[in-house]
């Protein structure tokens, strides 16, 4: 029964990629970092202002997701400190833009903030580790451990993964976007940039912690 095998691997990926996004649904819908990033964002900018840094985290996420799946952590295994690093970067950097945003909003003749770009998103995602965990924890459960015809499942666990984590986020942005509704004054503006830098601040924070 040749001729059934096609079939049966086209099955065995859908049931994979079922099963991957129940796995997927909390840990990417549930209030982590990168949904409050984005959601802050969003409420400062609007949801429209978002779609660059979204655009940008999710193709960084396609390819470190890949590369992981196809041995990358090995040689983070092999430096941890590269992961030390990594975290304190990317710690750092998302809280350089929330002192940005704060700025923005208390100090007079400060140049207007401005919304998260395509690099900010990419940097996001590449400089922030406790993904990778969570990557690797996917690939623990969906990716069977043989080496021959790996490319394929991996590519597959890869696009689901970013396709239902850009989901998430779009969710989000969409919420944050709502609340940028209720600030049209500069005074409100002002107020919503101290507030949304104070959550990028913990959001930095967070990414820190182990």
């Amino acid at each position: 029964m040749a001729f059934l095998e096609p079939h049966q691997e086209v099955f065995q990926m859908l049931q994979t990629a079922a099963a991957l996004i129940v796995f997927l649904f909390p840990l990417a819908y549930s209030p982590g970092p990168g949904n409050l990033f984005f959601a802050a964002n969003a409420a400062r900018f609007g949801f429209a202002a978002t779609v660059p840094a979204n655009a940008g985290y999710h193709l960084a996420t396609w390819f470190m997701t890949a590369a992981i799946g196809l041995g990358f952590l090995t040689v983070m295994d092999q430096t941890p400190q590269l992961f030390a690093v990594l975290k304190t970067a990317g710690s750092l950097y998302v809280l350089s833009l929330a002192w940005k945003l704060v700025r923005a909003g208390v100090l007079s003749g400060a140049q207007e903030p401005q919304p998260a770009g395509f690099t900010d998103g990419a940097v996001l995602l590449v400089l922030n580790p406790k993904a990778y965990v969570i990557i690797a924890l996917m690939f623990s459960q969906f990716l069977a451990q043989e080496e021959d015809g790996r490319l394929l499942p991996v590519l597959l666990i890869t696009t689901v993964f970013t396709l239902n984590n850009l989901l998430a986020f779009t969710v989000w942005a969409l919420a944050g976007g709502r609340i940028a509704k209720l600030f049209r004054t500069s005074a409100g503006a002002r107020r919503l940039n101290v507030l949304f830098g104070a959550v990028l601040a913990a959001v930095a924070v967070w990414m820190l912690l182990p």
